[in-house]
C-alpha cells in the first residue's frame, strides 16, 4: 500500500470536509479519530476513496505516512491539543511536522512552538475559516509556525485554498503564534462584521417595519454594490427561510447570542497592548447582554420600553443605514489591521498586510469586495499607519458620512440600540481630532496620585508634577499607571 502524504485527527465536520478537500486534490490522507466508530463510518461513507486511509490507532497514522511525516490536528482547542501532542510524541521522528488547525489562541500556539522545537519537531499554528462549505471547496488557510516546515505543507494548502484572481487564499505568514492570532483577528472582524449587519437590521425591521420579503430584497441589493461580502449574502438568504408551518424562521431564533471565545481573545489582546479595538470589543459585550434574555425582558417591562417607528422618506431611510453600515465595516476592518501591526511591533512578527487582506478575500466568513482596496492600499504604501489615511478608505467614508450620522440619530429617537455602529463613529471622531479632553484626564491623574505629565510647550517624554493640593509633597508616582 502506498504511504499517505499527509495525517488528519479529528473527523468532526471541518476534519472530514477538509480530507474530501485534499483528496479531491490528489492528496493521499490517512485519517484517525479519538472514537474510532467515527474513522469507519467515514471511511465506509463519504470517505470511501482509493487516497482516504483510514486508521485505528494514532501509532498505525503514523507509520502509514512519508517521511518527513505532516499530521494536521483538527481537535477542539485547548488541552485535546495537548493531549493529542502528548501521545504522537513518542511515535515521532526529529524533522517531523505537527499541524494545529484549529482556532487555538495563539500564546497557546507560542508555547508548544517553543516546546516542540526543543523536541527538534516542527510545529505550524494554522488558521483555517470558512466553515464546512468553504473547507470541503476553499478555505482561507493562514499559516505560521516554524517556517522550515512551510515547504512540506505549501503545496497541499495552497491547492485545497480558495483562489481569488488565480492567486491562493494561503500564504505563509509568520512565526511561531503568527497564523493563530492573523486567525483570532480574522474572527474579532467577523464578529464586528456580524453585530453591525444585525443593528442595520434591527433598524429595518423594528425602525422601518421592513418584513422578511422586503429584508431579502434589501439586502440582496446590498450585496450588489460596495457591500457585496459573504455575510449580507448568506443574511438575504437567511430572511427567505421558512419554517415547517410557512412562517419566517429567523422569527422563530430565539435571540440570544452564543459565543466560542474567540471575539473576547481579540478584545483583551487589544486590551492588553493598548489597540482602541472599540468596536469589535463592543460586539462581543453585545452578545453578552442579548445572553441576558429574561433580564432583558423584565426591564423592558420596568421601564415601558417601546420603539418608535422611524419617520420619514423610506428609501431615503434605507440609503443612510446601508451607508452606516458600510462606514463601520472600514472601521471594523481598520481597527483589525491596527491590531495586526501592533502585534507585529510586539512579537517582531513579519506581517504582510497586503497579503493577509488577499488571504481574506476568499474562501473565509469576513470575505468581502472591498479587501481587495485594503490589499491595495497596503501595495500602495507599506508603512501605511492606518486605513483611514488611505485616500481610497477616506473617501469612501467621506461619501458615507451624512448618512452614518443621520442613522445614529435615527437610532437614538427610535430607542433602538447601535453599539457598534455607535462605536465605530465615536471611534472616528476621536482619531480624526487634533484635540482631546485628555488633558484633563492627565491633571487628575496628576492631582491624585501624582502620575505627572507632559506638556505642549515641552519635549514629548519630559514629565511634570504640580503640587495640586498645596501639600508640598515632592515624590512622584512610578508604581503604576491608573
Amino acid at each position: 500500500m502506498p504511504m499517505s502524504d499527509i495525517g488528519l485527527v479529528g473527523l468532526a465536520v471541518m476534519g472530514q470536509n477538509l480530507v474530501l478537500n485534499m483528496s479531491d486534490h490528489g492528496v493521499r490522507v490517512a485519517v484517525f479519530n479519538r472514537s474510532t466508530e467515527k474513522v469507519d463510518a467515514f471511511v465506509n461513507g463519504s470517505g470511501k476513496r482509493e487516497n482516504i486511509v483510514g486508521c485505528a490507532s494514532l501509532q498505525e497514522l503514523v507509520q502509514s505516512l512519508e517521511t518527513p511525516r505532516r499530521i494536521m490536528l483538527m481537535v477542539r482547542a485547548g488541552a485535546a491539543v495537548d493531549e493529542t501532542i502528548d501521545a504522537l510524541l513518542p511515535l515521532l521522528e526529529p524533522g517531523d511536522i505537527i499541524i494545529d488547525g484549529g482556532n487555538s489562541h495563539f500564546p497557546d500556539t507560542n508555547r508548544r512552538y517553543l516546546a516542540l522545537r526543543e523536541r527538534s519537531i516542527r510545529y505550524l499554528g494554522v488558521g483555517v475559516s470558512g466553515g464546512e462549505e468553504g473547507a470541503r471547496f476553499g478555505p482561507s488557510i493562514m499559516p505560521g509556525g516554524d517556517v522550515e516546515a512551510w515547504p512540506f505543507v505549501k503545496d497541499i494548502f495552497q491547492s485545497i485554498a480558495a483562489t481569488v484572481d488565480g492567486q491562493p487564499c494561503c500564504t505563509w505568514v509568520g512565526p511561531a503564534g503568527a497564523g493563530h492570532y492573523v486567525k483570532m483577528v480574522h474572527n474579532g472582524i467577523e464578529y464586528g462584521d456580524m453585530q453591525l449587519i444585525a443593528e442595520a437590521y434591527d433598524l429595518l425591521r423594528r425602525g422601518l417595519g421592513l418584513g422578511a420579503a422586503e429584508l431579502q430584497a434589501v439586502f440582496s441589493d446590498w450585496n450588489t454594490g460596495v457591500l457585496d461580502s459573504y455575510l449580507i449574502e448568506i443574511t438575504a438568504h437567511i430572511f427567505a427561510a421558512r419554517d415547517e408551518d410557512g412562517g419566517t424562521l429567523l422569527d422563530r431564533i430565539l435571540d440570544a447570542a452564543g459565543q466560542k471565545g474567540t471575539g473576547k481573545w481579540t478584545a483583551t489582546d487589544a486590551l492588553d497592548n493598548g489597540t482602541p479595538l472599540t468596536l469589535i470589543t463592543e460586539a462581543v459585550y453585545a452578545r453578552a447582554l442579548s445572553a441576558r434574555k429574561e433580564e432583558r425582558v423584565r426591564a423592558g417591562v420596568a421601564y415601558d420600553k417601546i420603539v418608535r417607528p422611524i419617520a420619514g422618506e423610506r428609501e431615503l431611510r434605507v440609503r443612510a443605514i446601508h451607508d452606516a453600515l458600510y462606514a463601520a465595516k472600514i472601521i471594523s476592518y481598520t481597527q483589525g489591521f491596527m491590531l495586526l501591526r501592533q502585534a507585529s511591533q510586539d512579537y517582531s512578527w513579519p506581517l504582510d498586510y497586503g497579503a493577509i487582506a488577499l488571504m481574506w478575500r476568499g474562501g473565509c466568513i469576513i470575505r468581502s469586495r472591498f479587501l481587495g482596496n485594503i490589499k491595495t492600499a497596503f501595495e500602495n504604501t507599506p508603512a501605511l499607519e492606518n486605513l483611514l489615511l488611505d485616500d481610497f478608505f477616506r473617501q469612501q467614508i467621506q461619501g458615507a458620512m451624512s448618512g452614518w450620522r443621520e442613522t445614529l440619530k435615527m437610532a437614538i429617537d427610535a430607542g433602538i440600540p447601535v453599539p457598534a455602529m455607535s462605536s465605530a463613529l465615536a471611534f472616528f471622531d476621536g482619531y480624526c481630532s487634533g484635540e482631546s479632553p485628555a488633558n484633563l484626564i492627565q491633571a487628575q491623574r496628576d492631582y491624585f496620585g501624582a502620575h505627572t505629565y507632559e506638556r505642549t510647550d515641552a519635549p514629548r517624554g519630559e514629565r511634570f508634577h504640580t503640587d495640586w493640593a498645596g501639600l508640598k509633597g515632592s515624590a512622584i508616582s512610578g508604581a503604576y499607571d491608573a
